[in-house]
């Protein structure tokens, strides 16, 4: 196997094991912000995350969603106040994607955890090729894994996506974040796409939608200002899966933009059609 892959699963049921021993205890919850709340569990699975990752690969950067992580070196001539990062590998991790659900005993949450090469010293997140990408739900043992130019997979079996070609007949997936919830303009999105498909469904967790769609399960995913450690797994899975991700205006995904559509390829045309014709309508987005 991939020795890459290979660290990330062990990182991955690691954690998943520290979040089945506290899923049935009551949450040890604090708050990021007004209602972005964080438990202790978040910060036990992302500390055997960094703690394994170091050990393998002590030279790599970690960006882990509650900043346990450390840089990549700095590039040759780069001062420290620049924070360049050398040409080299980055691991996003989210050590519990789906906090809310997990605080609330709704079992539906992830580890993921992915692993990019930069394009060009210092270019920060958005322009690296993405090597291997795991999500791991530890409520019901799936494992969902992806190695670029390898294909995608579901305990060992190899997954693609649906086959579905209109989005009349699609089922469709979507998030509304947990901050500036009143500036999101995703209800506008989220009532449109519900008249025009099957329906859509509001998990909680966007690792687990993006495998969804690579699966299967999912037609299409949307969702705005979801960060670097939410997408970067679930990007890979769609792709080795045969699907697609891409910006509203069909660019494709750059981890941490403003918004990212997920498909099977199928519907994603119709898809950008409709999420145009909603945003003449819809308010901007506030950053």
């Amino acid at each position: 196997m991939n020795p890459f892959l290979d660290v990330a699963i062990e990182a991955a049921r690691e954690a998943g094991k520290i979040l089945l021993a506290e899923y049935d205890h009551p949450a040890k919850i604090s708050y990021k912000g007004e209602v972005d709340l964080v438990t202790e569990a978040d910060r036990r699975s992302e500390q055997a995350v960094v703690v394994r990752l170091r050990s393998h690969f002590p030279k790599h950067a970690i960006v882990a969603e509650e900043g346990g992580g450390h840089e990549a070196p700095l590039a040759p001539g780069a001062s420290s106040g620049t924070k360049q990062a050398a040409r080299g590998y980055c691991w996003y991790v989210d050590p519990l994607d789906g906090t809310t659900n997990f605080a609330h005993g709704y079992p539906c949450f992830a580890v993921s955890i992915a692993l990019a090469e930069n394009v060009a010293p210092g270019s920060g997140p958005g322009l690296e090729d993405l090597l291997v990408g795991v999500v791991y739900n530890p409520i019901n043992g799936e494992l969902f894994t992806a190695v670029r130019d390898d294909g995608a997979f579901l305990n060992q079996k190899k997954i693609q996506v649906s086959s579905i070609e209109r989005l009349a007949t699609s089922l469709l997936a979507t998030g509304f974040p947990s901050v500036k919830r009143a500036q999101n303009p995703n209800i506008h999105y989220y009532w449109d796409f519900t008249l025009r498909s099957h329906g859509v469904r509001r998990d909680g967790s966007a690792a687990l939608d993006l495998a969804s769609v690579a699966c299967g399960r999912f037609d299409g995913f949307w969702e705005f200002g979801l960060k670097p450690w939410d997408t970067a797994a679930g990007v890979l899975l769609v792709g080795e899966a045969g699907g697609m991700c891409t910006d509203f205006a069909g660019r494709p995904y750059r981890l941490g933009g403003p918004e990212l559509l997920a498909s099977n390829k199928r519907i994603h045309e119709e898809m950008q059609q409709v999420a145009a014709d909603i945003a003449e309508r819809a308010p901007q987005r506030s950053n």
